[in-house]
């Protein structure tokens, strides 16, 4: 799509379809954090960097038809899909803003709320990011943030060494294209510098076997990263091909499990 501000992972249909899956898992997570934020009826409420808007969606629903949310994202192509589900959905409720998080100041909502998952680890400038979404928010309102904290600690049982090449390609990649896969660590102190009180900090992470619901959002990253690191050069394709073989191969291991990337709940109110 000309003009289209794509991400390191895209944002075709396979990618649309892979966020679903993984907004699926993570559904009942998200929604306690908000529910432990206090997210409710007739707030105002921000969806920073939305993708497709599968939270959006459902923050609508949480605010009801006498709240306002607002998705806001880079990629024109998620934000055609968020507009066009919401529209069949009737969700009047729900806004959207086309806007690069690294580049423009945030509109002034005095918002309740505001939600993130994985979006300061793909930014340039976070801390930026942080001040300028800090400055969206009426005192008292509350940031919800899931990011990584140690992507390096997603690990299989039994040991494939492969699948660990493949995590490191994944970090190296990330960090060479501006972004930081371990911002979770620095930003509850960030927070706490900018006046927020950090009310609840929790990690996340799982020990998932194949037949579990969790295992699908890891193991449907692995085919839409490997392509990515052939399409970006950081790996061959007949090395790829050799890393998708073994990973298949520990996948029907017996009793095979992986520990997931540990990810940081932040929970913090702005005084």
């Amino acid at each position: 799509m000309s003009g289209e501000k794509s991400y390191v992972l895209g944002t075709q249909d396979d990618e649309i379809t892979r966020l679903a899956l993984q907004h699926a898992v993570w559904r009942p997570r998200a929604s306690d954090a908000w529910r432990r934020a206090g997210f409710t009826a007739g707030q105002t409420l921000m969806d920073l960097g939305a993708g497709p808007g599968y939270s959006s969606f459902e923050l609508a629903e949480v605010v009801g038809h006498g709240g306002r949310v607002v998705a806001i994202d880079r990629s024109r192509r998620f934000l055609d899909h968020l507009e066009a589900r919401a529209k069949a959905l009737g969700l009047m409720q729900l806004e959207t803003l086309e806007l690069d998080l690294d580049e423009r100041e945030l509109p002034a909502l005095e918002a309740h709320g505001i939600w993130s998952r994985w979006v300061y680890a793909f930014v340039r400038h976070p801390r930026r990011l942080l001040e300028r979404a800090a400055r969206s928010l009426r005192p008292g309102g509350v940031m919800v943030m899931h990011e990584y904290a140690d992507y390096g600690a997603w690990r299989t049982s039994p040991a494939c060494p492969e699948f660990d090449a493949f995590v490191s390609a994944v970090i190296e990649w990330w960090r060479s294209s501006g972004g930081e896969p371990d911002i979770g660590l620095a930003l509850p102190a960030w927070l706490a510098e900018l006046g927020f009180e950090v009310r609840s900090l929790r990690l996340l992470s799982d020990a998932a076997r194949p037949a579990d619901h969790v295992w699908q959002w890891p193991a449907a990253f692995v085919p839409s990263g490997l392509r990515r690191l052939v399409e970006s050069g950081r790996v061959t394709e007949q090395r790829a091909r050799e890393m998708r073989s073994a990973i298949e191969e520990f996948e029907r291991a017996p009793n095979a499990f992986q520990i997931t990337p540990t990810v940081i709940e932040i929970i913090a109110a702005r005084r």
